[in-house]
């Protein structure tokens, strides 16, 4: 078979039935849309309401700004397949997708990691809460995890870079990820594989430890308040983030902890859905409709007093 520097794929991880098409189209497009407006709505009363310019909800503004940004990578040209039926792209437009994904991918990862630490510094030492979470060390935990992010998907898009394709094949998925593009190479890719497992697990892992080390020292916190109304009070501002959390690493896992295969089964391409659309779709809500300081915000900012009563 032919090898190309710059082929062209076909992304072939939809539904093969076009009479599933439109249906799929207007399933995913409610859920693009949806995802924009929560995200914005959040974003709103945050930037607007001085009360809200706390590290959390620093931490919460820009986890919405990646969701909107990490929906708007793989969302337009999913429709654009199905409402066209052409699922052809480039492999400079397959990169530039991969990349841009890698990187508010790992930016949900990071500021989930950010915003464990800020509860953890909240809960467990409230009297330093001030002084350990201050405006400039917010700032830079999200300014050097923009780095980090940037960094390691410019690592993997140099490496897939070097390396040649097999010409006229398909990719088995709804966008272009590492794994089906280094299963299409005709290059040795065994070294540039490596570098993508180690990347992947420091920064994957990495995270995991710290959110699970910082709900560790959160619940050993909650559990030597004496009042059981005290206990609720400093659950109740993790529940929204250890949702999120759960929401996140659960269909992380499902759609890439497992062997390597050729093709997609139906049912990580279903975990792929949610973890591209589905869950950056019900973050906001999740935080808005549990946050009373958030639905209050928001309620004056649009002048809608009647908003989720």
């Amino acid at each position: 078979m032919n090898c190309s520097k710059n082929p062209d794929f076909v992304l072939s991880g939809l539904s093969r039935d076009p009479e599933k098409w439109q249906l799929l189209f207007g399933l995913f497009l409610a859920l693009y849309l949806l995802s924009l407006l929560g995200n914005l709505l959040l974003l709103l009363p945050i930037g607007a309401d001085i009360r809200l310019q706390t590290p959390m909800y620093f931490f919460l503004s820009q986890l919405s700004l990646v969701d909107l940004c990490f929906t708007s990578t793989t969302a337009p040209k999913m429709l654009e397949d199905l409402w066209t039926s052409n699922a052809s792209i480039s492999f400079s437009g397959c990169l530039t997708q991969l990349y841009f994904f890698a990187v508010f991918a790992d930016m949900d990862n990071l500021l989930l990691t950010a915003m464990a630490i800020d509860r953890y510094a909240a809960i467990c030492h409230p009297l330093h809460y001030p002084l350990l979470m201050t405006p400039c060390r917010c700032g830079l935990l999200v300014v050097g995890s923009w780095g980090v992010a940037h960094s390691v998907s410019l690592v993997h898009a140099l490496l897939l870079s070097q390396q040649s394709f097999y010409i006229n094949q398909e990719i088995p998925h709804f966008f272009c990820d590492f794994g089906p593009l280094f299963q299409l190479s005709c290059s040795d890719a065994h070294l540039s594989e490596e570098v993508l497992m180690a990347l992947t697990g420091i920064l994957g892992i990495s995270p995991l430890l710290c959110i699970i080390s910082s709900y560790v020292h959160i619940f050993h916190a909650v559990a030597r308040v004496p009042s059981a109304q005290g206990k609720k009070k400093a659950l109740a501002t993790c529940s929204s983030h250890l949702s999120m959390v759960i929401l996140f690493y659960s269909t992380v896992f499902a759609t890439y902890l497992k062997p390597t295969s050729t093709s997609h089964p139906p049912g990580e391409l279903v975990a792929a859905v949610v973890y591209t659309l589905v869950t950056p779709t019900l973050n906001p809500f999740i935080y808005s409709l549990r946050n009373k300081d958030v639905k209050s915000s928001l309620k004056r900012v649009l002048g809608i007093e009647s908003l989720w009563n």
